[in-house]
């Protein structure tokens, strides 16, 4: 039974294969890939019910057991980010049906999306260091050919710094591997665990701490590190900017958790208490200034990426059982949310065919499901109850007041009054007022593009009103994360 955990790795990675082969027959594409992405949401959700009611499943590729071998480990944590992908990728692949041009089709367009999703189910089930390095490499390959589709100037431009941001974090995530190594003995997580407590080597340790926080600090945009992620999400088409916001940031903030929740623990004054608090704030703050200095809807929407991740990384610093479980559901939230506005932008450019919010006006009028839509999700993401953002955010603000950080406390409340207010932006720009557009975009039918966003507005409506049992799974997690003996023994079959 346990060998289904490679399931959503697997079936991404052949899929993927398979289309290269129909790249120039765009309907059996299409097909295949529709099948393949409800089949991925059936599949992430069977696991994630088996390892809720029978716990964590671990398999060692070859028959090799950990630590010698590869570990493949789903627990509810990986779990529930395997099911939150498969949601994402099968959203933005519908929606890519009707916004992806057949020009970008042939340069083999949903072969690359499902060696993305293999490259992210991959390092969310991961249970080895170098294995992760691997996936990270899948997945970044596929993101960089994915962005740069279409071959404009700015596209090739962001691209190229994009490339080069993640091939000087790559570097220093094989140095880091190097020391883990050196200094442990070994790259498995769960024996990495039981080793950094056998270690007496904490200066060490410390060294390889921050060093692969500045790797994943790099990967999920935080402070001061985020620079480059504003103009890379805007050049690709949305369905891509879509799939980027929603996976590749919250990789690097899963690896951020699994790393520091269950390995470097013995010093949490220092990694938690200290960097990922002050980077966290910062993270937040700047990320939201840069959002509300926009005219551009895409970049808002970029800017907004940076500020939220500020939030899950205050949680995972807090370190608490209540600011874990609201990381972990404010990760869930805006995995849901972030996509589902990206998207809207993109439904809203193809009316309008802009994105600038001085040349945008009066969708209301001729598109209300598309406004009302947005207010739904523009709410959200602000942290409006009673939907998905407020009670991912509620928790984190009252875990922070637990401890005593009432400056986060403040900071938390004002970064959320600043995401209100260029959310209002948006829709005082975008979809109320007098029309801008002309009678014949009046008339553009966007009915496919809200069918496939359709699901995401849903979602952040049944997390708001059903948050108790949601919220209690994630509490679920976050004890687990607290006290990983769990994992460790489903890993190393003590």
């Amino acid at each position: 039974m346990n060998n289904i955990v490679m399931l959503p790795i697997i079936v991404p990675f052949i899929m993927g294969t398979l289309l290269i082969l129909f790249v120039k027959k765009h309907m059996v594409q299409r097909i295949i890939s529709s099948i393949t992405a409800v089949a991925l949401v059936g599949i992430s959700l069977y696991i994630a019910w088996l390892v809720y009611t029978e716990g964590p499943m671990s398999i060692g590729l070859g028959g090799w057991d950990a630590p010698f071998g590869i570990a493949i480990v789903a627990d509810n944590l990986a779990a529930f980010m395997v099911v939150l992908t498969s949601i994402v990728g099968a959203t933005c692949l519908f929606f890519a049906f009707s916004t992806i041009d057949k020009r970008r089709e042939r340069y083999f367009f949903y072969p690359l999306f499902f060696f993305l999703l293999t490259g992210v189910n991959g390092a969310f089930l991961t249970g080895d260091l170098f294995n992760l390095f691997v996936f990270f490499e899948v997945m970044l390959l596929a993101s960089y050919a994915l962005m740069v589709t279409g071959s404009t100037k700015f596209q090739l431009r962001e691209t190229f710094k994009y490339a080069v941001i993640n091939a000087f974090s790559s570097m220093l995530f094989l140095v880091a591997i190097a020391y883990v190594y050196g200094v442990l003995g070994t790259v498995n997580f769960a024996h990495m665990a039981e080793r950094v407590a056998e270690v007496e080597q904490t200066g060490a340790l410390q060294v390889i701490a921050v060093l692969l926080f500045l790797v994943f600090a790099t990967k999920g945009a935080l402070f001061p590190l985020y620079f480059w992620l504003p103009h890379s999400y805007v050049g690709p088409p949305t369905a891509v900017t879509a799939l980027f916001g929603g996976l590749l940031t919250k990789v690097g903030v899963y690896c951020i958790i699994r790393m520091y929740t269950l390995v470097f623990t013995f010093d949490v004054s220092f990694t938690h208490q200290t960097i990922m608090l002050v980077l966290g704030g910062l993270t937040m703050l700047l990320g939201v200034l840069g959002a509300v200095a926009q005219f551009d809807y895409k970049r808002i929407l970029s800017f907004h990426i940076i500020s939220q991740i500020g939030y899950m990384i205050m949680g995972i610093g807090l370190n608490t059982a209540l600011a874990l479980a609201g990381a972990v559901y404010f990760l869930a939230h805006n995995m849901i949310v972030k996509t589902g506005l990206i998207l809207m932008s993109g439904a809203t450019q193809k009316v309008t065919g802009t994105t600038d919010l001085k040349k945008m006006g009066g969708l209301l009028k001729t598109h209300p499901t598309l406004a009302w839509s947005f207010l739904i999700l523009g709410l959200s993401i602000a942290g409006i109850p009673p939907l998905s953002g407020f009670f991912g955010k509620f928790p984190l603000i009252v875990a922070a007041a637990e401890e005593s950080s009432y400056f986060l406390v403040f900071l938390s409340l004002f970064v959320g009054m600043l995401t209100l207010f260029s959310m209002i932006k948006i829709f005082m720009n975008v979809y109320w007022g007098a029309p801008q557009h002309t009678k014949e975009q009046a008339n553009t039918s966007i009915a496919p593009t809200l069918l496939a966003i359709s699901p995401l507005v849903l979602l952040t409506i049944i997390l708001g009103i059903f948050a108790e049992p949601f919220f209690a799974y994630t509490e679920i997690i976050a004890n687990e994360l607290l006290d990983p003996a769990v994992y460790i023994e489903s890993v190393l079959k003590e």
